[in-house]
C-alpha cells in the first residue's frame, strides 16, 4: 500500500496554545503569506502605482471621519445646516474632522483619477483584466453617487441648487421621468424627505456597496495579477521555484515603498486641511457657507471640481435630454474599453503614434472640460466645452479604428527594469 503523504503544517499550527487555536479558525498567517509575502508583483512598478494604495487609504479616512460626523449631524431642512455649524463651532475638533472629510472627498477623486490614468496609460483594462477594470469602474460610479449625496447633506445654498439640477436630470427620461424625480425626492420638492433618503444612502447603503466592490476589485486583482508599465504578463515566465522571474514579493518591497508614498500624501493632505481647506472655493464653495434658500439662486450653479468635466458635457448642447444622454454615455463609455481597444499590445510604450495622439487629446479634452465646467456657460467656455466633448468621445468611438490601423512596436518578452545604483 502506498504511503500517504501529509501536507506540511503551517507554522502556527505546529505550536499549541491560543495562537494555534486562533489559526485553525481564522488563518491570518495564511492570508498574509498568500496575499503579501507570497504575492509576487512585477519588479518594475513606478510612481503611478502609488495611487491604488492611496485610494484605499483615503477610503478608510473617509469612513472613519464620516462615522464621527454622523454622531452629531441631524438630517432635515431645519436642522442640517445648523448641525454642521454646531460641528464646526461647538464639537471638540469638529472643524478638523469636517475639513478632513471634505478635503478627503476631493483627495479621493484625485487619486482615483490618477489611478485610472495609469490604467489607461498601460492598458490595465485589456485581457486578462477585463473584469478587474469593469469592477473598478463600478467603484468609480458608486463613488460618484456617494459624493453627490454627501454634497447635498450640509444643506448649504449650493447643495440645495445642485441637488435641484442633478435630480431634475432624471426627469429627461422618457415616460417615467417625472414620476422618477418625485420618487427620488420623496416629495414634490427637495425637502426633509430628500435629506433623510440621501443621508441613509450616503451613510449605509452606498458605503456597503462601495466596500463590497472594493473587495471584489482586490480579489480580481489577485486573480489576474498586477499589470506593469511594459504590459508583460509575468506569470508566463516562472523560475525553478515556481515564482515569476520578473516578480518580487509584495511584502516587504512594495509595502515599504507604499509606506513612503502614504507618508508624503499625508504631509500634502495636512497642508491643505490646515492652511487651505476650501482651496479658494474649489473644495468647499463659498455659497455652501450660506443656508439653503429656495428664493436665492447662486450667481453660478457649479458642482464640485471632480464633476465639472461631465457637467460641461451636459451644458455643451442646448437640448437638456440630449445633454443628459451624453453625460450618461461619458461615464459608461469606460466600461467598454476592454473591447474597444484592438491593439496587440497593452502599454502605451509600444502602441503606435495614433494611440498616443488620441490619448493625449483625450487627456487634454478631459482637463479642458474640467476648466469649462468651472466657468460660466457663456462665450468661449461654451465653445471650449463643445470642442473638448468632441475629442473626449472621439477617443472611445474611434478606438477600434485607430488601434487596428496603426503599427505597434513589438513588446519585449521580459519586463524592462534597471535597479537603482
Amino acid at each position: 500500500m502506498a504511503a500517504v503523504v501529509k501536507p506540511p503544517e503551517a507554522p502556527a499550527a505546529k505550536r499549541g496554545g491560543l495562537r494555534a487555536w486562533l489559526y485553525k479558525r481564522l488563518p491570518i498567517e495564511e492570508f498574509i503569506s498568500t496575499q503579501l509575502t507570497g504575492y509576487y508583483a512585477p519588479k518594475n512598478f513606478n510612481f503611478w502605482y502609488y495611487f491604488g494604495v492611496l485610494s484605499i487609504v483615503v477610503l478608510a479616512l473617509q469612513l472613519l471621519t464620516g462615522i464621527y460626523l454622523t454622531m452629531f449631524y441631524k438630517p432635515g431642512a431645519a436642522t442640517s445646516f445648523e448641525s454642521v455649524q454646531f460641528i464646526m463651532r461647538e464639537v471638540d475638533y469638529g472643524w478638523l474632522i469636517r475639513y478632513i472629510h471634505s478635503t478627503g472627498a476631493s483627495a479621493f477623486f484625485l487619486v482615483v483619477y490618477l489611478h485610472m490614468f495609469r490604467a489607461l496609460l498601460y492598458g490595465s483594462y485589456k485581457p486578462p483584466r477585463e473584469l478587474l477594470w469593469v469592477i473598478g469602474m463600478l467603484v468609480y460610479i458608486a463613488l460618484m453617487a456617494e459624493a453627490f449625496m454627501g454634497y447635498v447633506l450640509p444643506w448649504g445654498n449650493m447643495s440645495y441648487w445642485a441637488a435641484q439640477v442633478i435630480v431634475n436630470l432624471f426627469g429627461t427620461i422618457p415616460w417615467i421621468g417625472p414620476g422618477l424625480v418625485e420618487w427620488i425626492r420623496g416629495d414634490y420638492g427637495i425637502a426633509d424627505a430628500t435629506l433623510n433618503r440621501f443621508f441613509a444612502l450616503h451613510v449605509v447603503a452606498v458605503p456597503l456597496a462601495l466596500l463590497l466592490l472594493v473587495v471584489l476589485h482586490l480579489v480580481a486583482l489577485r486573480r489576474a495579477g498586477s499589470n506593469n508599465p511594459d504590459g508583460i504578463e509575468i506569470k508566463e515566465k516562472l523560475g525553478p521555484d515556481g515564482h515569476p522571474l520578473d516578480g518580487i514579493p509584495f511584502h516587504p518591497y512594495y509595502t515599504v515603498k507604499d509606506t513612503v508614498g502614504v507618508g508624503v500624501f499625508f504631509v500634502l493632505f495636512a497642508i491643505v486641511v490646515f492652511f487651505a481647506p476650501t482651496l479658494g472655493g474649489y473644495f468647499l464653495e463659498h455659497a455652501n457657507f450660506e443656508p439653503a434658500n429656495p428664493l436665492s439662486t447662486p450667481p453660478e450653479i457649479t458642482p464640485s471640481w471632480y464633476f465639472t468635466p461631465f457637467y460641461a458635457i451636459l451644458r455643451a448642447v442646448p437640448n437638456q435630454r440630449l445633454g443628459a444622454l451624453l453625460l450618461l454615455l461619458a461615464v459608461i463609455a469606460y466600461l467598454f474599453l476592454p473591447w474597444l481597444d484592438r491593439s496587440p499590445v497593452k502599454s502605451m510604450r509600444y502602441k503606435g503614434w495614433l494611440s498616443r495622439l488620441f490619448f493625449a487629446l483625450f487627456v487634454a479634452a478631459f482637463l479642458g472640460l474640467m476648466y469649462a465646467g468651472l466657468n460660466p456657460p457663456e462665450g468661449a467656455f461654451v465653445t471650449l466645452g463643445r470642442v473638448c466633448a468632441v475629442f473626449y468621445f472621439a477617443y472611445f468611438v474611434l478606438m477600434p479604428v485607430y488601434t487596428r490601423l496603426e503599427t505597434a512596436k513589438p513588446a519585449p518578452e521580459r519586463v524592462r527594469f534597471h535597479a537603482h545604483t
